[in-house]
């Protein structure tokens, strides 16, 4: 099994590690909140929900109380009006497009481009967002199609994380490339 080390929670990354869709909800909440609180949402989620995080009850889910779950303190996100109504689109999209199966995006493709180019089409995954996630898909699950590492980021990201220590160090890396980058 794929060891992931986003969350200081060893069930919030076992749930990363098992789901896939959990993985994309933690991914679609990785935006203005630290990379912890984001990648430990899915498993507070599940918690909430009272059943393992997948994209079809998700998207036939009454929006509302969608947003009551993500209010309910502590709240899932900083915006958990916001998130909410993301993460459903999100769940919406791959129903629409992969049957619910999140796996779908990355099987069959040719190249690291159309794995980019899928990603992207999701919404709320601008370039940004889109290539830390097939980073770490790269990295964490081996999801390699070729010319894949053209894709990767060319700043500190949550796809080198192997360790706690790789998340310390991630977050004070990107803090100083941000910093250079103002």
């Amino acid at each position: 099994m794929t060891e992931i080390y986003f969350t200081n929670v060893d069930g919030a990354n076992d749930v990363l590690a098992e789901n896939h869709f959990a993985l994309l909800v933690g991914m679609t909440l990785y935006q203005q909140v630290p990379v912890e609180k984001a990648f430990s949402g899915p498993a507070v989620l599940e918690d909430r929900l009272g059943e393992s995080l997948d994209a079809r009850s998700i998207a036939v889910m009454d929006p509302q109380k969608l947003e009551d779950v993500f209010r309910e303190k502590p709240a899932l996100h900083r915006f958990p009006a916001n998130m909410a109504k993301r993460t459903q689109a999100v769940a919406n999209y791959i129903v629409d497009e992969y049957d619910g199966d999140p796996t779908a995006l990355w099987d069959g493709i040719d190249s690291g481009t159309e794995l980019l180019d899928r990603i992207r089409k999701m919404p709320g995954f601008g370039d940004y967002k889109a290539r830390v996630y097939a980073a770490v898909l790269a990295q964490q699950f081996g999801i390699k199609p070729d010319g894949w590492e053209k894709s990767l980021p060319n700043w500190p990201n949550i796809s080198e994380v192997s360790s706690e220590t790789d998340r310390t160090d991630m977050k004070e890396r990107k803090k100083a490339w941000k910093a250079s980058q103002a």
